[in-house]
């Protein structure tokens, strides 16, 4: 993408975006509501024309004036993108006809796709009466049929149980480590900072953060929690700790440099009695980094 604008009348949802991505990346796509990321999806994917601006795939272009390079992007929405009186099957061979997938190689793609989303035992099932983790799965699997050079996924393990989101993150690895590009959008910062290695923040517009995981974790500090014991003022005068906290019988230090300050911590803890079994030792966090870079105030 190179300086991409796109507008609704007076409100403006992407304001100059460019960045690129790598061949075979899995990036991590992050913002408030309301930022600007569905809106980013839909031109990226040429399902929406950019008011200005370009967006290349391989070096040619993407937009809806350019449907034939749609056959090289996949896209699991957001909302399910299924049909509920088709079985799975029935869904996967619509989908894969669509991009032109015919006999034995349609045969194929769908039940190596269903079966990669463990679906393969229910295949003739109607999807309607699936779990909603069941149906995320079978969106997946309908976004990978044609097998895209590019993955866009859109909150893809939204309202799922345990085991479909474990399920569909391992597929996503799957497909990543097999060569595809997948983008991957979601509110859940744990699941962007176990699978991401690279992460763009959008707010307002803009892009207002990209970098590499560990960079963007540099941002945030590491804690230090443990029963408040004593009073101790000294806490704040420990190397490496920046801020000091107690609140319903906890302390919590803030600790840029925790391989410094913990011994200092120990030390004290033991000085006043306490074992230090205890002691906590909290690392950065993408969510503690996304409040610092987009603010605390609530999205609706």
């Amino acid at each position: 993408m190179e300086n991409v604008r796109k507008s609704y009348g007076s409100h403006v949802a992407v304001d100059g975006i460019s960045f690129e991505l790598k061949a075979g990346e899995l990036f991590g796509l992050l913002g408030p509501n309301g930022a600007g990321k569905t809106t980013l999806i839909s031109v990226v994917t040429g399902l929406s024309a950019a008011d200005s601006g370009t967006v290349t795939l391989r070096g040619l272009p993407v937009g809806p004036g350019h449907p034939a390079i749609r056959g090289r992007i996949g896209l699991a929405p957001q909302e399910l993108a299924l049909y509920p009186e088709l079985t799975a099957r029935e869904n996967a061979r619509f989908f894969g006809q669509l991009y032109g997938l015919t006999g034995a190689d349609l045969d194929d793609r769908v039940a190596a796709a269903l079966d990669a989303v463990q679906l393969a035992d229910r295949a003739d099932d109607r999807a309607g009466a699936f779990s909603g983790g069941m149906k995320r799965r079978l969106n997946l699997a309908l976004a990978v049929l044609h097998q895209p050079d590019i993955l866009f996924l859109d909150e893809p393990t939204a309202g799922v149980d345990p085991q479909s989101r474990q399920a569909i993150l391992d597929e996503v690895l799957r497909l990543n480590a097999g060569g595809m590009t997948v983008v991957y959008t979601s509110h859940y910062m744990d699941e962007v900072q176990a699978v991401c290695r690279r992460v763009g923040i959008v707010d307002n517009g803009r892009m207002i953060k990209c970098d590499d995981l560990h960079e963007l974790l540099k941002l945030d500090a590491s804690r230090i929690r443990f029963p408040a014991v004593g009073r101790v003022a000294a806490w704040g005068s420990i190397p490496g700790i920046s801020e000091v906290a107690t609140s319903h019988g906890v302390t919590e230090l803030t600790a840029k440099a925790p391989a410094i300050a913990l011994p200092h911590v120990v030390r004290v803890l033991r000085e006043l009695g306490s074992d230090g079994h205890a002691l906590e030792l909290r690392p950065p966090t993408l969510e503690r980094v996304f409040l610092l870079l987009t603010g605390r105030e609530l999205r609706d």
